[in-house]
């Protein structure tokens, strides 16, 4: 069973998300109105993920994703799924450049769809990255300063939009109504495109970054 902490300074959406999470049959071993003692409770507690906020007291700015690049730092074997009322990408770029277990950058609105959120603490528990949707179609609609991106076609633009978005080759496939072959054909193209073809390590992930760096 997956384990969870979460960090959330408003009781009543704690609250909910806990009712969430556990009636999806994964286990909330602790729940914190801040992240003060958020690295002491992850000793302690063990988590497979923690879900936490942006923006925590006291000042209501940044100091959830601080903690979370922190948590990151310090135990890389927990995944990390931050919950925003905004559509913030650099956010979503520090997280996804720290080393370690999986991280899910997912908008609040998407905590009323139970299923939705326990699908992305389960994809963030098995080390996948998952983005929200509406965070990738933003970044689609602004303009673009990588003239890396920018030589992908709108077919190897939609696949790695599938790709920010944690999606698999056969996941991809099904939803562009591609064959799993056509789609690492478009793989391909795109590592070749942004210069990872001859690149070590998890080429999904840097060509996401990739992308939103240059969004």
């Amino acid at each position: 069973m997956t384990t969870v902490l979460i960090v959330e300074d408003s009781s009543l959406l704690r609250a909910g998300i806990s009712a969430l999470l556990t009636e999806g049959g994964v286990e909330v071993v602790a729940e914190l109105p801040d992240a003060t003692g958020l690295l002491d409770a992850v000793a302690a507690y063990g988590p497979d993920v923690v879900v936490t906020d942006v923006r925590m007291p006291p000042t209501h700015t940044n100091e959830g994703l601080v903690a979370a690049v922190r948590l990151r730092e310090r135990h890389p074997e927990v995944g990390v799924l931050v919950l925003s009322q905004y559509v913030e990408p650099k956010y979503a770029v520090r997280l996804l450049e720290g080393e370690g277990a999986g991280v899910g950058y997912l908008l609040k609105e998407r905590v009323a769809n139970g299923a939705a959120l326990i699908d992305a603490v389960c994809r963030t528990a098995s080390g996948e990255s998952v983005i929200d949707p509406e965070v990738v179609s933003r970044l689609l609609g602004r303009t673009r300063a990588s003239n890396a991106v920018e030589d992908l076609t709108p077919r190897e633009l939609d696949v790695l939009k599938l790709m920010a978005e944690g999606g698999s080759n056969a996941d991809i496939g099904g939803q562009l109504f591609l064959a799993q072959k056509t789609v690492e054909h478009h793989v391909r193209s795109i590592f070749l495109k942004l210069g990872l073809s001859q690149v070590d390590g998890n080429r999904r992930v840097l060509a996401v970054l990739t992308f939103l760096r240059g969004a």
